[in-house]
């Protein structure tokens, strides 16, 4: 009979403290990237609802009975959506960064930083997910 491996008790949530920048490195970019899947089948789900346009239709567009445009314009207005595409943007743009991060590890390149490259990475996303709040919040109605 083989011996099983104790590796503690499941509900231990205390062994997140114990955690390296490169294990939370890997859990983020595993996060971000379910989270980029999981938009994509989203959006794909959106808009293909909105199948009027596809017919290429010219009065359609015209009279604004376009589905298309309709549901764009509708859910542009949410500010809820707009809140949900700045959170898009810091995903994606940390998903980029760390895995620019990951290849220049994999490369060779700042093997001694990665802590650094990290922490630099999610900063970066920050900075620019700041940075562009007021272009996604511009023109919505609270």
């Amino acid at each position: 009979m083989s011996q099983s491996y104790n590796r503690g008790l499941i509900e231990d949530f205390g062994r997140w403290k114990e955690f390296s920048a490169g294990m939370w490195a890997w859990i983020f970019h595993k996060f971000t990237g379910w989270m980029l899947i999981g938009y994509l089948f989203t959006h794909i789900a959106v808009l293909s609802t909105a199948v009027g346009a596809a017919s290429g239709d010219a009065s359609l567009v015209a009279s604004g009975d376009d589905i298309y445009t309709t549901t764009i314009q509708g859910l542009e207005s949410l500010f809820i959506v707009r809140v949900l595409e700045v959170g898009l943007l810091a995903v994606a743009v940390f998903h980029i960064l760390n895995g620019l991060r990951l290849l220049m590890v994999d490369l060779g390149v700042g093997l001694d930083a990665q802590d650094k490259s990290f922490y630099a990475s999610l900063v970066l996303t920050a900075i620019i997910t700041v940075a562009s709040v007021p272009t996604f919040l511009d023109g919505v109605t609270l």
